[in-house]
């Protein structure tokens, strides 16, 4: 007698199916959904996972059945040398939205399948083109996109009952992750190329609405301007924001370009046709620039100059103070500062111009 095996099969995959949706229930095995994510720059870095516990198994979860050493055959799927999964239930994965340096190796843009093959002094970080999977037992090395060595932290001093990752450490072009769990802590550096990431993504904004607007373009020229990066492109971005708000700032920050890229003549005449129009508080902050820059002769050039175009007003005087001081003069620098400390037109002003009085009449300088 022949069995028809059609509807039995139907119904398990019809079981099944409805098995893969139903992401309304907490996650199997008592363990916690999770994700942590960190920008560094404009590269966002993101990692899920299913986080088990401890459940009082401390002295028995690395190199056991919950965690095992290096590669194993878990007895289910195609993987006969498979890797812990970093986790719980389906891959653990991580994603980052530009390339970055895992360990000082190159890893594009993407999201990984995170596994882990744990040995008792060292562990091996694997990152795999595989994200979808379920745990590691459908494990492939010729899907590894990168694998790194690095070695764990033990005998950590505080138990943790979940399994965590952390950043920690970040600069602005880097960062480190941690896996943390029971005792252990797995750490990796995670480096990024600041000044390309920012300027590709700055390069599509500028080519699109935000472009239009002379804010965004002195944002971006000055991004490059003080990362001393892309200059060229920045001088044309600089230029284009001109067009639309010759204002003063618009119009040092392409002096300060030229600069940059060795056309000092052009960089003059930029300027000086720019100190025409220029308010007080405009030349006031060029000169204090330019002592910052270690040109106490020009800063002082324009406080004079700020000094016949504007007289009295403030903050010229707090400008000359600072450009002789700069200069060596701390007589004329403390006449100044003297007349600037009547003017404060707040508490804060007045406190900063009495120590500057009292630090010119000890025949010290000022700083910047």
């Amino acid at each position: 007698m022949k069995t028809n095996l059609l509807p039995v099969l139907l119904l398990f995959i019809s079981l099944h199916l409805q098995a893969q949706v139903m992401r309304s229930l907490p996650a199997s095995g008592g363990n916690l959904k999770s994700s942590v994510s960190q920008r560094i720059g404009v590269t966002d870095m993101a990692i899920h996972w299913d986080a088990p516990g401890v459940r009082g198994r401390e002295g028995a979860i690395w190199g056991t059945q919950v965690a095992h050493y290096g590669f194993a055959d878990l007895g289910f799927g195609t993987s006969k040398q498979a890797p812990w999964r970093a986790g719980a239930n389906e891959n653990t994965t991580i994603a980052f939205s530009t390339d970055v340096r895992v360990e000082g190796k190159p890893l594009t843009a993407g999201t990984y399948g995170f596994f882990i093959a744990v040995y008792p002094d060292s562990c091996v970080l694997i990152f795999s083109k595989n994200s979808t999977a379920w745990g590691s037992y459908f494990y492939d090395p010729a899907q590894d996109a990168l694998r790194v060595t690095v070695r764990q932290q033990k005998n950590q001093p505080v138990l943790r009952e979940w399994l965590g990752f952390e950043f920690f450490d970040q600069t602005e072009s880097a960062t480190s992750i941690a896996l943390v769990w029971e005792r252990w802590r797995i750490p990796f550096r995670v480096e990024i190329d600041l000044k390309k990431t920012v300027v590709d993504a700055l390069r599509q904004e500028m080519a699109n609405s935000p472009g239009f607007y002379a804010q965004n373009l002195n944002a971006a020229a000055s991004f490059c301007l003080e990362h001393d990066y892309n200059l060229e492109e920045a001088l044309g971005w600089a230029n284009r924001a001109l067009e639309s708000d010759p204002s003063f700032n618009n119009n040092l920050l392409k002096a300060n370009l030229l600069n940059k890229l060795g056309r000092s003549a052009e960089a003059d005449k930029v300027m000086s046709g720019a100190m025409e129009t220029a308010t007080v508080l405009d030349l006031h902050q060029y000169g204090r620039q330019l002592i910052s820059q270690k040109n106490p002769k020009k800063a002082l050039e324009v406080f004079e100059l700020n000094h016949r175009k504007n007289g009295d007003t403030w903050p010229v005087h707090v400008g000359l103070a600072r450009g002789y001081s700069a200069n060596g003069d701390v007589k004329k620098a403390l006449e100044h500062a003297k007349i600037a400390q009547k003017q404060a037109p707040d508490e804060q002003n007045r406190r900063s111009l009495d120590g500057m009085v009292k630090t010119l009449s000890e025949g010290k300088p000022i700083g910047q």
